[in-house]
């Protein structure tokens, strides 16, 4: 199953990402999705889970939870927007990875692409950085990467070209 994850697109979409997204069989979103259009374009050509991230509103947070916790493939994953990474998780992220750990945690919020491997919980940790042209950094990335029995295959970071050329 070929997965894409993107994050923080605080309402901007492109034909880059929706071509992208044709490319996969489903779209993972790790909130700041800026308005209901962003899901609603990507839910008209793809799959789509997510979460809502703290500058979403009613709309987006009605449809999409804070914590989306799911089995796809026999992966466990966990998504949610304001999460950290492995030495720096939040405090509500850190009480759940002590009693539940995933094999998978994907977090959004901080518009900075990381992909680590955190040997105290024995899990992946992914954030993709910002899709969108709102914000400090200065690519705007996705991650696109394979499921196949429970392990992650093929991971590759997707770069949509300078975040600074869209203003």
């Amino acid at each position: 199953m070929k997965i894409l994850l993107l994050s923080d697109t605080h309402s901007y979409m492109d034909d880059a990402i929706i071509n992208h997204c044709k490319q996969v069989d489903e779209v993972w979103h790790a909130g700041d999705f800026g308005n209901r259009e962003v899901a609603d374009k990507i839910k008209s050509v793809k799959s789509l889970q997510g979460v809502f991230g703290n500058i979403d509103g009613k709309d987006i947070r009605i449809e999409y939870p804070l914590d989306n916790r799911f089995t796809i493939n026999d992966l466990d994953v966990w998504i949610t927007h304001i999460g950290g990474y492995p030495g720096r998780y939040e405090a509500r992220v850190r009480k759940v990875l002590d009693i539940h750990t995933p094999q998978l945690f994907i977090c959004g919020h901080s518009h900075i692409l990381k992909v680590m491997f955190d040997k105290n919980y024995n899990m992946l940790t992914m954030n993709p950085g910002a899709a969108g042209k709102y914000g400090f950094h200065k690519v705007r990335t996705m991650i696109r990467f394979e499921i196949h029995n429970g392990k992650i295959e093929k991971p590759e970071v997707i770069e949509l070209g300078l975040r600074a050329a869209l203003k």
